[in-house]
């Protein structure tokens, strides 16, 4: 870990519900937390990948999901694109129709710092709409990237009082026009935006610190996000493959957040497919850049509901999830794939191989070797339980405590079957829909995660709009459709024992 001085030189260089749930967030509403600008939970939202979206009634499943968990508000990520006033109009409608808060998040990587003027009159299209976020009667604006904007033009040309809270950097941006900063930055990472490398290690908590010793007494929006792969190639103008530390991150940012409890978080992401973070449902509708390659069959929801008890902890102000478990329940993921499988072979054995592709890092993302061939199980239990696992034929055991407990487990090749008992009966238990293989899925390596969860969710699947460009930059046939069984393949006979892993103690 680097000096704190070091810390502020590397981030200079960063790239751009239930009924207990309810009564949780009730004692402290969100028309009292506008009002006060306390304790608020956001989810970015791509705005860009939704232009088929003819109605607001299309936003109506987001808002009303995304509610139910306790997310307050929406940042809507915007970028230059002919439709975005019909998309943005569809969603703030949508959200005053299901009693939501939304507000705008402008993309400087379409946008840009010196149109502040552009900036200023797109905020003053929408600032008194009924479903805008407003903070002690200040409409909230957010940003991705953006240092240089002019915040004085910007406040002028909207012409009613802002809650300016942009992703400016430390060291970069001028912070002193703001009302709070949003730290993007949520994974570990090498300072350059890429994962930790040569003994250079950024954590989540590292950037958090960064901004609130910049931000002095304004308002901090830490984030929380569960992933990040992205393996576009040359198929597309904006390559881009690499992975950030995935493994524990979800688990350890949500309880480094009950420690540090910032007055805000965002969720990063809702529906960013494309990059591997979304905890939304794959059915969501939206259009495909490509990333359906590495999105099908990869259903996130189970990180949508770890959150849960989170979120309710969060906003009460509580150090401990363990109040606020609701529903009992395991969730598991891992890739589908060992980190080290080879997909850019001529081997067959390997299976079909996307040789050729113009993937760049030898094929396999940058960051790769960051990530570990396990698979992850989080126990979310209102008394101490038996967890068991079934990784390929290896039968792994461990005592789970009351509240929220994670371990990790080595990848075995086949099926995932887990369970949870007490006093020597099964409680639950399930087999994942999703085997371990050794060949390359669609010639491409897929570092994306599947997700799942004990008792089993409703199935989730791409739809036929974010299935469109699945076929681009791929070298081998490959059906656009689910291959996923109806129903939980056989697991393997246990030919071993082995010993779980707990998840470190240490900050991401």
């Amino acid at each position: 870990m680097q000096l704190h001085s070091t810390l502020q030189s590397l981030l200079f260089l960063l790239a751009s519900s239930s009924a207990a749930l309810g009564a949780a967030i009730e004692s402290h509403g969100l028309s009292k937390r506008e009002a006060t600008g306390e304790k608020l939970v956001f989810a970015h939202f791509m705005i860009g990948i939704v232009s088929d979206r003819t109605s607001a009634s299309a936003f109506d499943d987001d808002m009303k999901r995304a509610k139910s968990y306790g997310i307050d508000a929406f940042a809507l990520n915007i970028g230059t694109d002919p439709y975005t006033d019909t998309q943005l109009g569809y969603a703030y409608e949508s959200a005053a129709n299901n009693d939501m808060k939304v507000f705008i998040s402008f993309d400087f990587n379409w946008w840009s710092a010196s149109d502040a003027t552009g900036v200023g009159s797109k905020i003053a299209q929408y600032a008194s709409k009924s479903a805008q976020l407003k903070i002690n009667g200040k409409a909230f604006v957010s940003s991705f990237a953006g240092d240089g904007l002019n915040i004085d033009q910007v406040r002028s040309t909207a012409g009613v009082d802002l809650f300016m809270a942009p992703n400016f950097h430390p060291g970069q941006g001028d912070f002193s026009k703001l009302d709070g900063a949003l730290n993007w930055m949520a994974w570990p990472n090498n300072g350059r935006n890429k994962a930790p490398e040569g003994g250079i290690i950024i954590s989540v908590i590292d950037g958090d610190d960064s901004y609130l010793s910049t931000i002095d007494d304004k308002s901090l929006v830490s984030p929380a996000s569960p992933w990040f792969s992205t393996h576009f190639g040359a198929e597309v103008s904006y390559s881009k493959n690499w992975v950030f530390p995935g493994d524990f991150l979800w688990y350890q940012r949500w309880n480094d957040i009950l420690a540090l409890a910032p007055q805000y978080v965002e969720i990063e992401t809702w529906n960013d497919y494309g990059e591997s973070h979304y905890i939304g449902p794959l059915s969501s509708p939206h259009t495909d850049d490509g990333g359906s390659k590495w999105v099908n069959d990869m259903p996130h929801s189970g990180w949508l509901e770890m959150s849960k008890p989170f979120i309710a902890a969060y906003k009460a102000g509580s150090a401990s999830v363990s109040n606020y478990i609701t529903d009992e329940k395991l969730i598991y993921w891992y890739r589908p794939t060992p980190r080290d499988i080879d997909c850019d072979s001529t081997d067959t054995t390997m299976g079909p191989a996307n040789n050729a592709s113009g993937n760049y890092f030898n094929g396999r993302p940058n960051g790769w070797e960051t990530l570990s061939d396990s698979v992850f199980v989080v126990s979310l239990l209102k008394s101490p339980g038996t967890v068991t696992v079934n990784s390929g034929g290896t039968h792994y055991s461990y005592d789970a405590p009351a509240g929220a407990a994670a371990f990790s487990v080595p990848m075995g090749i086949g099926a995932q079957a887990f369970a949870l008992s007490r006093n020597g009966s099964i409680v639950f238990s399930d087999t994942s829909l999703k085997q371990i293989v050794t060949n390359c899925i669609c010639g491409i390596y897929n570092f994306n995660a599947y997700v799942g969860t004990v008792p089993a969710g409703v199935p989730d699947q791409l739809g036929s709009d974010g299935l469109t460009a699945f076929s681009n930059g791929l070298k081998v046939a490959c059906a656009a459709q689910t291959s996923l069984p109806a129903t939980p393949p056989a697991t393997v006979a246990v030919y071993a024992t082995g010993t779980p892993t707990p998840a470190p103690t240490s900050h991401i």
